[in-house]
């Protein structure tokens, strides 16, 4: 396993890789950006995103001046560094007192929060469960995980999920622990081609013992 790398294209785009793979550049951001939207439209304030990247969602996030507080999951603290040296922008992210930065696995850093707390947890943390940066990231989009997340969550709370391409796998996961489950196809453009990625809703956690 390898960490992340920065590469600079021809077109003077900035790409991000994660043991190898292609995860993000700062050309085509309009889905990280929806993923945002997603849960702020749903009236989310207090959030918890699994995985910093290049900044694109907290900014998102941050932009909606009702949102209280965003606790970043990133397990890399090289894309930290990045941030607050200048090598990428986002050290006034990093700086905003509504931002709390935890330099852990996402996995961790939910089971630690306190039940209810949260009306949001987003999760971007590779691409996707068929398409997967690091393999141990399956258990991510596994049910167990996502029982552990929908507990975190507030009565009327929102598990939000990009994924690289729709998953069957992941909705049935979804539609086990919540009530309402909604899937979004996020057209974009990816040097000079068309393509969709997608992003993936639960809300209403289900609780253990609550009635139909």
């Amino acid at each position: 396993m390898t960490g992340p790398i920065l590469r600079r294209r021809d077109n003077g785009a900035t790409e991000l890789r994660v043991n190898g793979v292609f995860v993000m550049d700062d050309r085509e951001t309009s889905s990280e950006r929806r993923l945002a939207r997603a849960v702020i439209d749903l009236g989310a304030r207090d959030i918890l995103v699994g995985g910093l990247g290049l900044g694109f969602t907290v900014r998102e996030l941050l932009a909606a001046s009702d949102v209280r507080r965003v606790l970043v999951a990133e397990l890399h603290p090289e894309i930290v560094g990045w941030m607050r040296d200048g090598t990428i922008p986002g050290a006034d992210l990093l700086a905003d007192p509504r931002v709390e930065v935890v330099l852990d696995d996402v996995r961790r850093v939910v089971a630690d929060q306190a039940p209810g707390s949260h009306d949001a947890i987003v999760l971007d943390v590779d691409n996707g469960p068929d398409f997967l940066v690091h393999d141990a990231n399956a258990e991510v989009y596994g049910p167990s995980f996502v029982a552990v997340c929908a507990e975190r969550l507030r009565p009327g709370g929102h598990l939000c999920v990009w994924s690289m391409a729709r998953s069957s796998t992941l909705r049935a996961g979804l539609e086990a622990t919540f009530d309402l489950v909604d899937e979004a196809r996020v057209p974009v453009r990816l040097q000079g081609r068309d393509e969709h990625y997608w992003i993936l809703t639960g809300s209403r956690p289900r609780r253990v013992g609550a009635g139909d």
